[in-house]
């Protein structure tokens, strides 16, 4: 039994499980909205709000941890140009986790959708038109 043992492994070893972490907050960052397994979402969901959290202020220090943490210029233009204002009066909550029907190909893992819970509106028209078809 895995008593008083904190954190999720994934089955992958440290500099792989921190890659994938940045990785897949960049791309969450980028698109908005991802599918992935319901472990990993779990695992980057507070990861993301933190760094929303510190986009909020956009100081030269929070631009500056943000990068470190994120590693990639795109997604610090975007979280602070962008998201931050979006959730200026948001105190908490950014993400949500919906989890999906249908389980992975291959290792029949559980899917789910992780998305920021206030959109813009163009990605919204896109959703709703794809959920139409």
């Amino acid at each position: 039994m895995r008593h008083k043992v904190a954190g999720r492994k994934l089955g992958r070893t440290t500099s792989h499980r921190i890659a994938m972490t940045r990785n897949m907050a960049s791309s969450l960052i980028e698109h908005e909205r991802i599918v992935t397994t319901i472990q990993k979402a779990k695992t980057v969901k507070p990861f993301v709000e933190k760094l929303v959290t510190l986009s909020k202020d956009p100081t030269v220090h929070h631009r500056r941890l943000a990068f470190a943490r994120l590693r990639n210029r795109e997604a610090v233009e975007k979280l602070f140009g962008v998201l931050g204002p979006r959730f200026k009066e948001r105190p908490g909550g950014y993400c949500r986790i919906l989890k999906l029907n249908k389980p992975r190909l291959g290792d029949n893992g559980q899917r789910a959708v992780l998305e920021f819970v206030e959109r813009t509106p163009k990605e919204d028209e896109v959703v709703e038109a794809e959920a139409a078809e």
